[in-house]
């Protein structure tokens, strides 16, 4: 099987988008690291967008709530497009993804002093939802209800609590998200201007962003995500609010 280093090289060697109307983005994230100490991190690579160029995006929550967005791209054109109503602050800076092997890589954001290692591995669970991903025709991946119907599974399955793979971000667009590879994170740390974050770990109280729920472990997913093309009459332009 394809390893994923190997899909992340494809990715960036041919960054094609999904075919459709919306708002499209094809890449690869970690959908969110809870940890001991109370932050969570979040990984977005999209090597192709709809509406701009690719880019690399962090996401950082504090154990008090506050979110952070760091992008290599400027905030209308990256994540804070979408999720910037909860943003207290959309940093743009460079971010380095180095693959260290074909199962880890590390996060360097040098501007927040942030430094994280992921390694991940192939489990019975995300070996069989893989297997499901490549049969399931691209029709099924904008179903509602199959995806509400796969959101439950996974859950269960990989024990992460809510899964949402639909529903409506912060800033009002409709979303849908399509892991079509999982691999699950066996190891992380990270240290963010210096601080040791701690061992993974699942929150007392998972976070979300609206519909868009963190997993309570990490889960490193290659795939698509569709947004609602931006409408001013109905969705926020704002990247972040006020501290």
């Amino acid at each position: 099987m394809t390893t994923p280093h190997e899909l992340a090289q494809q990715l960036e060697a041919n960054p094609i988008l999904p075919k459709g109307t919306e708002e499209r983005f094809n890449g690869y994230g970690l959908m969110g690291m809870p940890f001991s100490s109370g932050h969570v991190l979040a990984l977005r690579r999209f090597t192709a967008s709809s509406i701009g160029n690719g880019y690399t995006s962090v996401w950082h929550r504090s154990p008090n709530k506050i979110w952070t967005f760091y992008a290599d791209t400027d905030p209308q054109h990256s994540c804070t497009r979408y999720f910037g109503r909860m943003a207290t602050q959309a940093i743009v800076t460079p971010i380095s993804i180095n693959w260290l092997s074909d199962f880890s890589f590390e996060v360097t954001v040098e501007s927040a002093q942030l430094h994280w290692f992921v390694k991940v591995a192939a489990t019975p669970v995300t070996k069989a939802m893989n297997v499901l991903g490549t049969v399931l025709p691209q029709s099924a991946w904008k179903n509602e209800l199959v995806l509400n119907l796969m959101s439950k599974v996974a859950s269960a399955a990989l024990g992460v609590q809510r899964v949402g793979l639909s529903g409506t971000v912060p800033n009002g667009q409709h979303f849908i998200a399509n892991p079509k590879s999982i691999w699950a994170v066996t190891e992380s740390y990270a240290t963010l201007a210096g601080t040791d974050l701690g061992t993974p770990t699942p929150l007392h109280q998972q976070a979300s962003l609206q519909d868009f729920w963190i997993p309570q472990k990490g889960i490193l997913a290659f795939g698509q995500a569709y947004f609602e093309v931006f409408d001013t009459n109905r969705h926020s332009a704002i990247t972040h609010k006020a501290a």
